[in-house]
Protein backbone atom coordinates (compact mmCIF):
# COMPACT_ATOMS: atom_id res chain seq x y z
CA UNK A 1 0.00 0.00 0.00
CA UNK A 2 1.38 3.29 -0.92
CA UNK A 3 1.66 6.31 0.63
CA UNK A 4 0.81 8.79 -2.49
CA UNK A 5 -2.29 9.57 -4.40
CA UNK A 6 0.10 8.85 -7.68
CA UNK A 7 -2.27 5.80 -8.60
CA UNK A 8 -5.45 7.85 -8.53
CA UNK A 9 -7.13 10.21 -11.06
CA UNK A 10 -10.12 10.81 -8.37
CA UNK A 11 -10.69 10.25 -4.78
CA UNK A 12 -13.08 10.23 -2.21
CA UNK A 13 -13.17 10.75 1.36
CA UNK A 14 -15.69 9.90 3.80
CA UNK A 15 -13.18 10.44 6.90
CA UNK A 16 -14.47 13.72 7.98
CA UNK A 17 -17.19 16.25 5.50
CA UNK A 18 -17.56 13.99 2.34
CA UNK A 19 -15.20 14.89 -0.51
CA UNK A 20 -14.57 14.51 -4.14
CA UNK A 21 -11.59 15.35 -5.73
CA UNK A 22 -10.07 14.88 -9.07
CA UNK A 23 -6.50 15.33 -10.67
CA UNK A 24 -6.22 17.31 -6.95
CA UNK A 25 -9.22 20.03 -7.59
CA UNK A 26 -12.50 19.34 -5.06
CA UNK A 27 -15.73 18.64 -7.15
CA UNK A 28 -18.80 20.13 -5.87
CA UNK A 29 -21.06 17.49 -4.78
CA UNK A 30 -24.78 17.68 -4.78
CA UNK A 31 -27.14 19.95 -2.35
CA UNK A 32 -29.60 17.20 -1.62
CA UNK A 33 -28.02 15.33 1.62
CA UNK A 34 -29.89 12.12 0.67
CA UNK A 35 -27.96 12.25 -2.80
CA UNK A 36 -24.94 12.54 -1.16
CA UNK A 37 -26.10 9.91 1.83
CA UNK A 38 -26.36 7.69 -1.14
CA UNK A 39 -23.27 8.09 -2.62
CA UNK A 40 -21.34 7.37 0.43
CA UNK A 41 -23.55 3.83 1.07
CA UNK A 42 -22.80 2.95 -2.15
CA UNK A 43 -18.63 3.52 -1.71
CA UNK A 44 -19.23 1.21 1.58
CA UNK A 45 -20.69 -1.21 0.13
CA UNK A 46 -19.06 -4.31 -1.27
CA UNK A 47 -21.85 -5.68 -3.40
CA UNK A 48 -25.12 -4.53 -6.18
CA UNK A 49 -27.43 -2.69 -3.31
CA UNK A 50 -30.81 -3.57 -4.47
CA UNK A 51 -33.49 -0.48 -5.70
CA UNK A 52 -35.85 -1.27 -2.92
CA UNK A 53 -33.62 -1.63 -0.11
CA UNK A 54 -31.95 1.80 -0.79
CA UNK A 55 -35.49 2.88 -1.16
CA UNK A 56 -36.33 1.55 2.27
CA UNK A 57 -33.00 3.06 3.69
CA UNK A 58 -33.44 6.87 2.15
CA UNK A 59 -36.86 7.61 1.15
CA UNK A 60 -38.99 5.14 3.13
CA UNK A 61 -42.04 7.59 2.67
CA UNK A 62 -45.51 7.53 0.39
CA UNK A 63 -44.62 9.45 -2.59
CA UNK A 64 -42.61 8.08 -5.08
CA UNK A 65 -39.39 6.56 -3.66
CA UNK A 66 -38.09 5.00 -6.58
CA UNK A 67 -38.91 8.59 -8.69
CA UNK A 68 -36.12 9.72 -6.02
CA UNK A 69 -33.84 7.20 -6.09
CA UNK A 70 -33.55 7.99 -9.96
CA UNK A 71 -33.48 11.61 -9.47
CA UNK A 72 -30.10 10.98 -7.13
CA UNK A 73 -28.66 8.36 -9.41
CA UNK A 74 -28.87 10.93 -12.28
CA UNK A 75 -27.35 13.76 -10.13
CA UNK A 76 -24.60 11.78 -9.58
CA UNK A 77 -23.70 9.92 -12.78
CA UNK A 78 -21.92 13.48 -14.23
CA UNK A 79 -19.20 13.37 -11.08
CA UNK A 80 -18.52 9.66 -11.16
CA UNK A 81 -16.83 8.97 -14.55
CA UNK A 82 -19.15 6.29 -15.70
CA UNK A 83 -18.49 4.46 -12.21
CA UNK A 84 -22.31 4.02 -11.32
CA UNK A 85 -23.47 1.08 -12.49
CA UNK A 86 -27.30 0.39 -12.21
CA UNK A 87 -29.72 -1.84 -13.66
CA UNK A 88 -33.66 -2.30 -12.64
CA UNK A 89 -32.68 -4.07 -9.49
CA UNK A 90 -29.53 -3.04 -7.87
CA UNK A 91 -26.84 -0.15 -8.27
CA UNK A 92 -23.22 -0.17 -7.59
CA UNK A 93 -20.63 1.46 -7.82
CA UNK A 94 -17.51 0.92 -9.82
CA UNK A 95 -14.70 1.68 -7.30
CA UNK A 96 -11.53 0.12 -9.03
CA UNK A 97 -9.49 3.21 -9.79
CA UNK A 98 -10.99 5.46 -6.96
CA UNK A 99 -9.23 6.11 -3.89
CA UNK A 100 -11.44 6.11 -0.92
CA UNK A 101 -10.03 6.66 2.32
CA UNK A 102 -12.53 4.83 4.50
CA UNK A 103 -11.54 1.57 2.29
CA UNK A 104 -8.25 2.33 2.85
CA UNK A 105 -8.31 2.35 6.49
CA UNK A 106 -10.87 -0.90 6.42
CA UNK A 107 -8.07 -2.53 4.88
CA UNK A 108 -5.65 -1.81 6.71
CA UNK A 109 -7.14 -2.27 9.89
CA UNK A 110 -8.25 -5.58 9.04
CA UNK A 111 -5.22 -7.15 7.83
CA UNK A 112 -1.87 -7.76 8.89
CA UNK A 113 -0.66 -4.63 10.77
CA UNK A 114 2.14 -6.26 11.52
CA UNK A 115 3.31 -6.14 7.45
CA UNK A 116 2.98 -2.31 7.73
CA UNK A 117 6.25 -0.43 7.64
CA UNK A 118 6.28 2.35 10.29
CA UNK A 119 6.10 5.51 7.95
CA UNK A 120 3.18 3.96 6.24
CA UNK A 121 1.54 3.07 9.88
CA UNK A 122 2.40 6.89 10.78
CA UNK A 123 0.12 7.54 7.40
CA UNK A 124 -2.54 5.50 8.30
CA UNK A 125 -2.62 6.43 12.37
CA UNK A 126 -2.90 9.81 11.34
CA UNK A 127 -6.31 9.49 9.11
CA UNK A 128 -8.99 11.91 11.03
CA UNK A 129 -12.32 12.73 10.60
CA UNK A 130 -15.72 11.10 11.72
CA UNK A 131 -17.40 8.86 8.79
CA UNK A 132 -19.24 11.30 6.71
CA UNK A 133 -19.20 14.02 9.25
CA UNK A 134 -22.22 16.43 9.52
CA UNK A 135 -24.28 14.20 7.04
CA UNK A 136 -26.95 12.90 9.73
CA UNK A 137 -30.74 12.40 8.27
CA UNK A 138 -32.31 11.78 11.72
CA UNK A 139 -35.96 11.09 10.13
CA UNK A 140 -34.50 8.17 8.24
CA UNK A 141 -33.53 5.50 11.16
CA UNK A 142 -32.47 2.93 9.07
CA UNK A 143 -29.78 5.39 7.39
CA UNK A 144 -28.95 6.88 10.83
CA UNK A 145 -28.39 3.14 12.33
CA UNK A 146 -25.95 2.68 9.31
CA UNK A 147 -23.59 5.82 10.03
CA UNK A 148 -23.49 4.89 13.69
CA UNK A 149 -22.23 1.76 12.98
CA UNK A 150 -19.86 3.22 10.26
CA UNK A 151 -18.66 5.26 13.32
CA UNK A 152 -18.11 3.30 15.91
CA UNK A 153 -16.14 0.66 12.67
CA UNK A 154 -13.72 3.60 12.23
CA UNK A 155 -13.17 4.45 15.53
CA UNK A 156 -12.01 0.88 16.24
CA UNK A 157 -9.82 0.78 12.96
CA UNK A 158 -8.33 3.66 14.23
CA UNK A 159 -7.38 2.57 17.60
CA UNK A 160 -6.41 -0.56 16.25
CA UNK A 161 -3.74 1.42 14.11
CA UNK A 162 -3.01 3.85 16.78
CA UNK A 163 -2.01 1.20 18.94
CA UNK A 164 0.04 -0.45 16.19
CA UNK A 165 1.96 2.77 15.88
CA UNK A 166 2.67 3.64 19.25
CA UNK A 167 4.71 0.55 19.41
CA UNK A 168 6.25 0.92 16.24
CA UNK A 169 6.55 4.65 15.82
CA UNK A 170 11.04 5.83 15.09
CA UNK A 171 9.97 9.41 16.38
CA UNK A 172 8.80 9.56 20.26
CA UNK A 173 7.06 12.78 19.45
CA UNK A 174 4.91 11.16 16.98
CA UNK A 175 4.48 8.34 18.72
CA UNK A 176 3.28 10.54 21.83
CA UNK A 177 0.69 11.96 19.41
CA UNK A 178 -0.98 8.44 18.60
CA UNK A 179 -1.32 7.58 21.96
CA UNK A 180 -3.13 10.38 22.82
CA UNK A 181 -5.46 10.08 19.87
CA UNK A 182 -6.08 6.66 21.05
CA UNK A 183 -6.61 7.90 24.36
CA UNK A 184 -9.21 10.32 23.21
CA UNK A 185 -10.79 7.88 20.75
CA UNK A 186 -10.82 4.63 23.52
CA UNK A 187 -11.00 6.52 27.24
CA UNK A 188 -11.93 3.09 28.81
CA UNK A 189 -8.99 1.30 27.22
CA UNK A 190 -6.24 0.39 29.48
CA UNK A 191 -3.70 -0.56 26.49
CA UNK A 192 -4.12 3.32 25.98
CA UNK A 193 -3.44 4.93 29.23
CA UNK A 194 -0.10 2.92 29.69
CA UNK A 195 0.91 3.66 26.16
CA UNK A 196 0.49 7.01 26.76
CA UNK A 197 2.07 7.29 30.34
CA UNK A 198 5.51 5.28 28.82
CA UNK A 199 5.41 7.30 25.88
CA UNK A 200 5.51 10.52 28.32
CA UNK A 201 8.60 9.20 30.54
CA UNK A 202 10.37 8.74 27.08
CA UNK A 203 9.95 11.67 25.91
CA UNK A 204 10.80 13.62 29.36
CA UNK A 205 7.56 14.33 30.27
CA UNK A 206 8.32 12.83 33.92
CA UNK A 207 5.85 16.12 35.04
CA UNK A 208 2.79 14.87 33.51
CA UNK A 209 2.99 11.55 34.06
CA UNK A 210 1.22 11.24 37.40
CA UNK A 211 -1.36 13.45 36.29
CA UNK A 212 -2.43 11.13 33.57
CA UNK A 213 -1.91 8.14 35.73
CA UNK A 214 -4.74 9.89 37.99
CA UNK A 215 -6.38 10.68 35.33
CA UNK A 216 -6.53 6.89 33.80
CA UNK A 217 -7.37 5.19 36.81
CA UNK A 218 -10.20 7.14 37.77
CA UNK A 219 -11.64 7.29 34.52
CA UNK A 220 -11.47 3.29 34.50
CA UNK A 221 -13.00 3.24 37.27
CA UNK A 222 -15.61 5.29 36.28
CA UNK A 223 -16.48 2.82 33.38
CA UNK A 224 -16.02 -0.09 35.97
CA UNK A 225 -13.43 -0.99 32.94
CA UNK A 226 -9.86 -3.34 34.11
CA UNK A 227 -7.29 -1.48 35.39
CA UNK A 228 -4.31 -2.43 34.78
CA UNK A 229 -1.85 -3.39 37.18
CA UNK A 230 1.08 -1.26 35.48
CA UNK A 231 -1.20 2.08 35.78
CA UNK A 232 -2.10 1.27 39.15
CA UNK A 233 1.74 1.29 40.63
CA UNK A 234 2.38 3.93 42.64
CA UNK A 235 -1.26 5.16 42.60
CA UNK A 236 -3.54 4.67 46.06
CA UNK A 237 -6.53 3.30 46.44
CA UNK A 238 -9.34 6.11 47.10
CA UNK A 239 -12.07 3.36 48.09
CA UNK A 240 -11.32 0.20 50.24
CA UNK A 241 -10.63 -3.01 49.18
CA UNK A 242 -14.00 -4.85 49.75
CA UNK A 243 -16.01 -1.84 48.21
CA UNK A 244 -14.04 -1.83 45.07
CA UNK A 245 -14.37 -5.92 45.26
CA UNK A 246 -17.90 -5.67 45.32
CA UNK A 247 -17.99 -3.16 42.56
CA UNK A 248 -15.59 -5.47 39.88
CA UNK A 249 -17.40 -8.47 41.36
CA UNK A 250 -13.85 -9.88 42.17
CA UNK A 251 -13.69 -12.16 45.10
CA UNK A 252 -12.59 -10.56 48.75
CA UNK A 253 -8.52 -10.89 49.70
CA UNK A 254 -7.60 -12.46 52.52
CA UNK A 255 -7.32 -10.01 55.10
CA UNK A 256 -3.29 -9.44 56.29
CA UNK A 257 -2.31 -8.21 59.48
CA UNK A 258 -0.76 -4.85 59.65
CA UNK A 259 -0.72 -5.03 55.62
CA UNK A 260 -3.20 -3.10 53.30
CA UNK A 261 -5.43 -5.26 51.54
CA UNK A 262 -4.64 -5.33 47.05
CA UNK A 263 -6.26 -3.54 44.40
CA UNK A 264 -8.23 -6.04 42.95
CA UNK A 265 -8.58 -5.98 39.17
CA UNK A 266 -10.52 -8.21 37.17
CA UNK A 267 -8.13 -10.51 35.41
CA UNK A 268 -8.04 -9.74 31.60
CA UNK A 269 -9.57 -12.35 28.94
CA UNK A 270 -7.23 -13.76 26.69
CA UNK A 271 -6.37 -12.07 23.26
CA UNK A 272 -9.62 -12.58 20.71
CA UNK A 273 -9.05 -13.49 17.30
CA UNK A 274 -11.40 -12.08 15.02
CA UNK A 275 -11.97 -13.69 11.54
CA UNK A 276 -14.18 -13.02 8.73
CA UNK A 277 -16.12 -15.34 5.89
CA UNK A 278 -18.82 -15.53 3.63
CA UNK A 279 -22.13 -17.52 3.92
CA UNK A 280 -23.35 -19.59 1.03
CA UNK A 281 -25.02 -16.50 -0.23
CA UNK A 282 -22.03 -14.29 -0.14
CA UNK A 283 -23.23 -12.67 3.23
CA UNK A 284 -20.56 -11.52 5.45
CA UNK A 285 -19.90 -12.97 8.66
CA UNK A 286 -17.96 -11.81 11.74
CA UNK A 287 -16.49 -14.69 14.13
CA UNK A 288 -14.02 -15.16 16.50
CA UNK A 289 -11.35 -17.63 17.99
CA UNK A 290 -10.07 -17.72 21.74
CA UNK A 291 -8.67 -19.97 24.28
CA UNK A 292 -6.78 -22.90 23.74
CA UNK A 293 -7.76 -26.72 23.68
CA UNK A 294 -11.16 -28.47 22.26
CA UNK A 295 -13.43 -26.28 20.63
CA UNK A 296 -16.45 -25.11 21.40
CA UNK A 297 -18.95 -23.17 19.00
CA UNK A 298 -21.60 -20.81 20.60
CA UNK A 299 -24.38 -20.47 17.87
CA UNK A 300 -25.36 -16.67 17.50
CA UNK A 301 -28.37 -15.25 19.18
CA UNK A 302 -30.66 -11.92 19.83
CA UNK A 303 -27.94 -9.29 19.27
CA UNK A 304 -24.35 -10.35 19.32
CA UNK A 305 -21.56 -8.14 18.90
CA UNK A 306 -18.09 -9.27 18.62
CA UNK A 307 -16.51 -6.33 20.37
CA UNK A 308 -18.68 -5.20 22.45
CA UNK A 309 -19.46 -8.51 24.14
CA UNK A 310 -15.81 -8.54 24.74
CA UNK A 311 -16.06 -5.87 27.64
CA UNK A 312 -20.03 -6.16 28.58
CA UNK A 313 -20.79 -6.94 32.39
CA UNK A 314 -23.30 -9.36 30.35
CA UNK A 315 -20.88 -11.78 27.94
CA UNK A 316 -17.96 -11.43 29.75
CA UNK A 317 -18.36 -14.02 32.17
CA UNK A 318 -19.40 -16.42 29.65
CA UNK A 319 -16.70 -15.85 27.64
CA UNK A 320 -13.88 -16.13 30.41
CA UNK A 321 -16.13 -19.35 31.96
CA UNK A 322 -16.23 -21.15 28.62
CA UNK A 323 -13.00 -20.18 27.32
CA UNK A 324 -10.87 -21.78 30.00
CA UNK A 325 -9.41 -24.72 29.00
CA UNK A 326 -11.51 -24.59 25.09
CA UNK A 327 -11.44 -22.79 22.07
CA UNK A 328 -14.28 -20.58 22.06
CA UNK A 329 -16.03 -19.68 18.70
CA UNK A 330 -18.34 -16.97 18.52
CA UNK A 331 -19.53 -15.01 15.73
CA UNK A 332 -22.29 -12.43 14.62
CA UNK A 333 -25.90 -13.08 13.04
CA UNK A 334 -26.32 -11.56 9.42
CA UNK A 335 -27.80 -8.37 10.28
CA UNK A 336 -26.36 -7.28 13.38
CA UNK A 337 -22.88 -6.97 15.39
CA UNK A 338 -19.65 -6.99 12.58
CA UNK A 339 -22.03 -8.98 10.15
CA UNK A 340 -23.12 -7.88 7.14
CA UNK A 341 -26.51 -5.64 8.22
CA UNK A 342 -27.62 -5.15 4.15
CA UNK A 343 -28.37 -9.19 4.43
CA UNK A 344 -31.34 -9.79 1.89
CA UNK A 345 -32.65 -13.62 3.60
CA UNK A 346 -32.54 -13.02 7.46
CA UNK A 347 -34.42 -16.50 8.10
CA UNK A 348 -33.82 -19.72 10.11
CA UNK A 349 -32.61 -21.32 7.01
CA UNK A 350 -29.52 -18.52 6.63
CA UNK A 351 -29.08 -18.96 10.56
CA UNK A 352 -28.27 -22.20 10.32
CA UNK A 353 -26.09 -21.80 6.43
CA UNK A 354 -24.03 -19.06 9.18
CA UNK A 355 -23.50 -21.48 11.43
CA UNK A 356 -22.30 -24.25 9.01
CA UNK A 357 -20.25 -21.74 7.02
CA UNK A 358 -18.43 -20.43 10.22
CA UNK A 359 -17.75 -23.81 11.39
CA UNK A 360 -16.15 -24.41 7.93
CA UNK A 361 -14.24 -21.66 7.82
CA UNK A 362 -13.12 -22.14 11.65
CA UNK A 363 -11.31 -25.50 10.45
CA UNK A 364 -12.77 -27.76 12.54
CA UNK A 365 -14.29 -31.71 12.29
CA UNK A 366 -16.36 -32.04 15.40
CA UNK A 367 -16.70 -29.78 18.22
CA UNK A 368 -19.54 -29.70 20.80
CA UNK A 369 -22.15 -26.77 20.36
CA UNK A 370 -23.67 -24.29 22.84
CA UNK A 371 -27.13 -22.57 21.52
CA UNK A 372 -28.60 -19.92 23.47
CA UNK A 373 -32.45 -18.65 22.97
CA UNK A 374 -33.09 -19.37 19.27
CA UNK A 375 -29.55 -20.41 19.13
CA UNK A 376 -31.31 -23.86 20.44
CA UNK A 377 -32.94 -24.66 17.37
CA UNK A 378 -30.06 -23.76 15.17
CA UNK A 379 -27.70 -26.04 16.75
CA UNK A 380 -30.80 -28.56 16.74
CA UNK A 381 -31.00 -28.23 13.13
CA UNK A 382 -27.41 -28.25 12.47
CA UNK A 383 -26.69 -31.62 14.36
CA UNK A 384 -29.27 -33.66 12.90
CA UNK A 385 -28.91 -32.53 9.34
CA UNK A 386 -24.81 -33.01 10.16
CA UNK A 387 -24.25 -35.99 11.60
CA UNK A 388 -20.52 -36.61 13.20
CA UNK A 389 -20.44 -32.94 13.57
CA UNK A 390 -21.49 -32.04 16.89
CA UNK A 391 -19.76 -34.24 19.82
CA UNK A 392 -22.04 -33.05 22.79
CA UNK A 393 -24.77 -30.20 22.76
CA UNK A 394 -25.63 -27.63 25.36
CA UNK A 395 -29.07 -25.97 25.03
CA UNK A 396 -29.67 -23.17 27.35
CA UNK A 397 -32.94 -20.91 27.61
CA UNK A 398 -34.15 -22.20 24.16
CA UNK A 399 -37.58 -23.49 22.33
CA UNK A 400 -38.21 -25.90 19.38
CA UNK A 401 -41.27 -23.57 17.89
CA UNK A 402 -41.04 -19.42 17.78
CA UNK A 403 -43.55 -17.48 19.54
CA UNK A 404 -46.39 -17.13 16.83
CA UNK A 405 -46.38 -21.21 16.72
CA UNK A 406 -46.66 -21.21 20.41
CA UNK A 407 -49.86 -20.82 20.73
CA UNK A 408 -49.39 -18.76 24.33
CA UNK A 409 -52.32 -16.84 25.32
CA UNK A 410 -51.64 -12.90 24.79
CA UNK A 411 -48.25 -13.38 23.76
CA UNK A 412 -48.93 -12.88 19.97
CA UNK A 413 -50.71 -9.67 20.69
CA UNK A 414 -48.13 -8.67 23.01
CA UNK A 415 -45.42 -9.66 20.96
CA UNK A 416 -46.62 -7.53 17.63
CA UNK A 417 -47.17 -4.56 19.95
CA UNK A 418 -43.81 -5.00 21.10
CA UNK A 419 -42.69 -5.36 17.23
CA UNK A 420 -44.37 -1.95 16.23
CA UNK A 421 -42.41 -0.20 18.87
CA UNK A 422 -39.72 -1.78 17.92
CA UNK A 423 -40.01 -0.06 14.28
CA UNK A 424 -40.79 3.15 15.53
CA UNK A 425 -38.18 3.95 18.35
CA UNK A 426 -35.42 1.32 17.92
CA UNK A 427 -32.19 3.50 16.55
CA UNK A 428 -33.48 6.85 18.96
CA UNK A 429 -30.86 8.05 21.87
CA UNK A 430 -33.82 7.80 24.05
CA UNK A 431 -33.57 3.81 25.20
CA UNK A 432 -37.53 4.13 26.36
CA UNK A 433 -38.39 1.51 23.21
CA UNK A 434 -35.36 -0.79 23.91
CA UNK A 435 -36.09 -0.92 27.63
CA UNK A 436 -38.84 -2.76 27.44
CA UNK A 437 -37.24 -5.76 25.95
CA UNK A 438 -34.39 -4.98 28.32
CA UNK A 439 -36.45 -5.29 31.18
CA UNK A 440 -37.93 -8.80 29.79
CA UNK A 441 -34.08 -10.25 29.52
CA UNK A 442 -33.06 -8.69 33.06
CA UNK A 443 -35.46 -8.21 35.32
CA UNK A 444 -33.00 -8.15 37.88
CA UNK A 445 -29.90 -6.57 36.68
CA UNK A 446 -28.73 -3.91 38.25
CA UNK A 447 -28.78 -0.23 36.36
CA UNK A 448 -25.15 -0.21 34.59
CA UNK A 449 -26.07 -3.89 33.72
CA UNK A 450 -29.67 -2.90 31.98
CA UNK A 451 -27.81 0.76 30.49
CA UNK A 452 -25.18 -1.52 28.66
CA UNK A 453 -27.51 -3.83 27.46
CA UNK A 454 -29.53 -0.86 26.22
CA UNK A 455 -26.68 0.00 23.91
CA UNK A 456 -25.87 -2.83 23.26
CA UNK A 457 -29.19 -2.85 21.04
CA UNK A 458 -29.07 0.66 19.84
CA UNK A 459 -25.94 -0.44 18.42
CA UNK A 460 -25.66 -3.92 17.32
CA UNK A 461 -28.27 -3.43 14.72
CA UNK A 462 -30.35 -1.36 13.11
CA UNK A 463 -34.53 -0.87 13.41
CA UNK A 464 -35.21 -2.87 10.29
CA UNK A 465 -33.34 -5.71 10.83
CA UNK A 466 -34.19 -5.66 14.79
CA UNK A 467 -37.93 -6.26 13.36
CA UNK A 468 -36.89 -8.55 10.69
CA UNK A 469 -34.89 -10.56 13.05
CA UNK A 470 -37.63 -10.85 15.86
CA UNK A 471 -39.94 -11.79 13.30
CA UNK A 472 -37.27 -14.54 12.00
CA UNK A 473 -37.71 -15.93 15.34
CA UNK A 474 -41.60 -16.26 15.45
CA UNK A 475 -41.86 -18.98 12.69
CA UNK A 476 -38.80 -21.25 14.16
CA UNK A 477 -40.01 -24.61 14.25
CA UNK A 478 -37.63 -27.67 14.54
CA UNK A 479 -40.48 -29.77 16.59
CA UNK A 480 -40.76 -33.12 14.18
CA UNK A 481 -36.19 -32.67 14.11
CA UNK A 482 -36.23 -33.20 18.12
CA UNK A 483 -36.62 -37.13 18.04
CA UNK A 484 -33.80 -37.09 15.31
CA UNK A 485 -31.17 -35.95 17.25
CA UNK A 486 -28.80 -38.42 17.96
CA UNK A 487 -25.73 -36.46 20.23
CA UNK A 488 -25.90 -36.13 24.17
CA UNK A 489 -27.64 -33.21 24.86
CA UNK A 490 -28.20 -31.12 28.32
CA UNK A 491 -30.56 -28.62 28.47
CA UNK A 492 -30.88 -25.94 30.53
CA UNK A 493 -33.72 -23.62 31.91
CA UNK A 494 -34.37 -20.58 34.20
CA UNK A 495 -37.70 -21.38 35.92
CA UNK A 496 -38.92 -17.86 35.82
CA UNK A 497 -37.67 -16.47 32.24
CA UNK A 498 -40.06 -13.91 31.05
CA UNK A 499 -39.01 -14.15 27.57
CA UNK A 500 -38.94 -17.89 26.72
CA UNK A 501 -41.36 -20.11 29.19
CA UNK A 502 -39.92 -22.60 30.81
CA UNK A 503 -42.21 -25.27 29.90
CA UNK A 504 -40.58 -24.77 26.51
CA UNK A 505 -37.15 -25.76 27.72
CA UNK A 506 -38.57 -28.56 29.72
CA UNK A 507 -40.42 -29.85 26.34
CA UNK A 508 -36.96 -29.58 24.28
CA UNK A 509 -35.39 -31.86 26.88
CA UNK A 510 -38.74 -34.39 27.00
CA UNK A 511 -38.39 -34.73 23.11
CA UNK A 512 -35.04 -34.78 22.65
CA UNK A 513 -33.97 -38.77 23.30
CA UNK A 514 -31.76 -39.02 26.77
CA UNK A 515 -31.55 -35.30 26.97
CA UNK A 516 -30.66 -34.36 30.58
CA UNK A 517 -32.68 -31.07 32.21
CA UNK A 518 -31.13 -28.70 34.54
CA UNK A 519 -34.08 -26.61 35.96
CA UNK A 520 -32.59 -23.60 37.35
CA UNK A 521 -33.88 -20.75 39.96
CA UNK A 522 -33.96 -17.47 38.37
CA UNK A 523 -35.80 -15.04 36.05
CA UNK A 524 -33.25 -13.29 34.18
CA UNK A 525 -33.10 -14.76 30.36
CA UNK A 526 -29.25 -14.67 30.65
CA UNK A 527 -27.49 -15.23 33.49
CA UNK A 528 -25.54 -12.70 35.07
CA UNK A 529 -22.03 -13.91 37.11
CA UNK A 530 -23.70 -12.42 40.41
CA UNK A 531 -26.11 -14.70 40.66
CA UNK A 532 -26.34 -18.27 42.00
CA UNK A 533 -27.75 -20.23 39.14
CA UNK A 534 -24.64 -18.80 37.32
CA UNK A 535 -22.36 -21.03 39.58
CA UNK A 536 -24.80 -23.89 39.01
CA UNK A 537 -24.91 -23.74 34.67
CA UNK A 538 -21.56 -23.33 34.75
CA UNK A 539 -20.77 -26.62 36.85
CA UNK A 540 -23.30 -28.89 34.90
CA UNK A 541 -21.97 -27.50 31.42
CA UNK A 542 -18.23 -28.72 32.84
CA UNK A 543 -19.63 -31.86 33.96
CA UNK A 544 -21.43 -32.53 30.63
CA UNK A 545 -18.93 -31.49 28.65
CA UNK A 546 -15.70 -33.74 30.52
CA UNK A 547 -17.23 -36.72 29.59
CA UNK A 548 -16.07 -38.74 26.81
Amino acid sequence: MGGGDERFESRLRLLGPMTLLRDGREIALPASKKTRALLAYLAASDRPVRRDHLCTMLWDMPDDPRGALRWSLSKLRGLLDGRLLADRETVALDVAGLAIDWRELRSAAKGDLASLNAAELDRLAAMTGEFIEGLDLARNEGFQAWSIAQREDVRRWRCALLAAACVRCDDGETALGHAREWVRLDPFEGKARIALIGLLEKTGRHAEVDGQRSLGVAKLREGDAFIPDALLRSFPAPESAASLAHRQNAPLPIPVVSAPAPMLTRPPLPVQQVRFCTASDDTGLAWSRVGEGPPLVKTANWLNHLEYDWDSPVWRHWIASLSRGRSLIRYDERGNGLSDWNADDISFEAFVDDLSSVVDAAGIEQFDLLGVSQGCSVSIAYAVRNPGRVRRMVLYGGYAAGWRLRQIPGEIERRNAMATLMREGWGQNNPAFRQMYTTLFFPDASHAEMDWFNELQRMTTSPANAYRLQDAFADIDVRDLLAQVGVPTLVVHARDDAVIPFAAGRALAAAIPGARFIALEGRNHLLLETEPAWTRFLNGVEDFLAEP
